[in-house]
C-alpha cells in the first residue's frame, strides 16, 4: 500500500516537472522567437510604408497621409526649391 502511494506521488511529481519544464521552454525559447518574428515583421512594414511615401514624394506630387479624420499633404522640399528656381529664372 505504501509502495502504491509512493508511485502515485512520484508520478504526480514527474508530471509537475514536465509541466514546469514546458513553461520554462515556452517562456525562454519559443516566446522570444515568436516575439522577434512579430517585431521583425512590424519593422519591415514600417520600412515599406516609409519607402512608398518617399517614392511618391519624389515625383513632386502631393502625398496625402490620412489618419482618422485628419489628412496631411506632404511635398518634398527639393521639389519646392526646384519650383522656386524655375520661377526665379522665368
Amino acid at each position: 500500500m505504501a509502495r502504491n502511494k509512493t508511485a502515485i506521488v512520484i508520478s504526480i511529481l514527474v508530471i509537475l516537472v514536465l509541466i514546469l519544464g514546458t513553461l520554462v521552454v515556452y517562456s525562454f525559447v519559443l516566446k522570444p522567437v515568436v516575439s522577434g518574428y512579430v517585431v521583425n515583421s512590424q519593422n519591415q512594414g514600417v520600412q515599406y510604408a516609409i519607402l512608398t511615401i518617399m517614392q511618391q514624394a519624389s515625383t513632386c506630387q502631393e502625398v496625402p497621409l490620412t489618419f482618422g479624420n485628419q489628412t496631411m499633404r506632404l511635398i518634398w522640399i527639393d521639389c519646392l526649391q526646384q519650383s522656386k528656381d524655375i520661377l526665379v529664372q522665368g
